[in-house]
């Protein structure tokens, strides 16, 4: 009798971090036990076709591409746990394990999804997954929660188009060059800039503005360390003993410094106070029970050089999972190890579905 966990690793998809994705699905597939677990691979083209094969080769190579040797796949809806292989065949499945980062898988959507088809799945649930992506709506929760964070406003990429001479008189006159513009619904610092002047504001604006509607200005975090704590766990979290720190080679920690050059150094344990560690750690597990994050989040701070002021960035409810990853590494610095902590999370999915059966849903 085979007794092993039938997982579903579902990466790739619509967002700008496909690639990133897929180098974590193909991280977590090498490291899985297979004594302990059967895959099955599930991606997600750039134009948001579901596709399997048996063949790890061809699912987990640089892009998810669609083609004859991949199968169409979906969800069924009967909450049998059932996933629907090519015409009439279905496999069935005991968990997901959302590799998805960015729109389109990280943001609630495809939670919600997962939540129709009665799918135990791998972190945070529609609410904490929404809100951890918008980053106007989780500032406003750490407004409400009195938790430290820079000063910011968001723009309407409509108000930027139709008025751009008032927008840019209110952001100079609130905000002292640099500063940063993003998207406000983007991960992996895609589409984000350090504005030094008026002409930078403008060509930061227009490139944040390709990625999203909405646009957040930030001020900058002058002289500060960029901090991370790992947070896992339903209720309660728990934070990673072991805080990591990001030297970038760039003047920030942009989507080149993670992905594409070797100049960006990760120093675990962060230079930080003991003193101070512990209130990060503290922050960031107040900052998940506030918007909802359960499971798995990394979250991100600034902390002044000298002063150890703390100022919170933001969550990621779906952090990069390689095994060089800063989320793993601070739990593997802690005495998790990676394929440890696949176990772990893959455990706490289960639990957290099992919790939610008993929840009354009829009168």
């Amino acid at each position: 009798m085979n007794n092993k966990i039938r997982v579903g690793v579902l990466f790739g998809g619509r967002s700008c971090e496909h690639e990133v994705s897929v180098k974590s699905a193909r991280a977590i597939v090498a490291a899985i036990d297979p004594d302990k677990y059967d895959i099955t691979l599930v991606g997600i083209s750039k134009t948001g076709h579901w596709l399997t094969s048996s063949d790890a080769s061809k699912m987990l190579a640089a892009d998810v591409v669609e083609g004859e040797e991949l199968l169409p796949s979906s969800l069924e809806y009967s909450g049998s746990g059932q996933l629907a292989v090519g015409v009439g065949q279905t496999q069935a499945i005991d968990v997901i394990f959302p590799v998805l980062h960015g729109p389109y898988g990280e943001d609630g959507t495809v939670q919600g999804l997962l939540e129709l088809s009665g799918l135990p799945y791998v972190g945070s649930g529609v609410a904490g997954s929404a809100v951890g992506m918008d980053k106007e709506m989780m500032r406003r929760v750490f407004r409400a929660e009195n938790l430290p964070q820079v000063d910011y406003i968001t723009v309407r990429r409509s108000k930027w188009k139709e008025r751009e001479a008032t927008v840019r008189a209110d952001i100079e006159s609130r905000f002292a060059y640099p500063f940063f513009i993003k998207p406000v619904n983007m991960g992996s610092s895609v589409g984000v800039s350090k504005v030094h002047d008026g002409k930078e504001l403008s060509i930061a604006m227009e490139k944040a503005a390709s990625y999203d509607t909405k646009i957040m200005v930030e001020a900058a975090a002058l002289d500060c360390r960029e901090v991370e704590a790992a947070v896992l766990g339903n209720v309660p979290l728990e934070a990673a003993d072991a805080l990591g720190e990001i030297v970038p080679g760039h003047e920030f920690y942009d989507y080149e410094a993670k992905y594409s050059d070797n100049t960006t150094e990760l120093i675990i344990p962060a230079r930080v106070s003991p003193e101070t560690a512990a209130r990060v750690q503290d922050i960031a597990v107040r900052a998940c029970e506030a918007v909802g994050a359960y499971g798995l989040a990394r979250v991100d701070f600034f902390v002044g050089k000298e002063n150890e002021e703390i100022y919170l960035n933001e969550i990621n409810t779906m952090p990069g999972f390689t095994p060089v990853s800063m989320y793993p590494q601070l739990w593997k610095a802690s005495g998790l190890s990676y394929s440890r902590l696949i176990d772990r999370l893959i455990q706490l999915a289960l639990e957290h579905h099992r919790d939610k059966m008993d929840i009354c849903t009829v009168l």
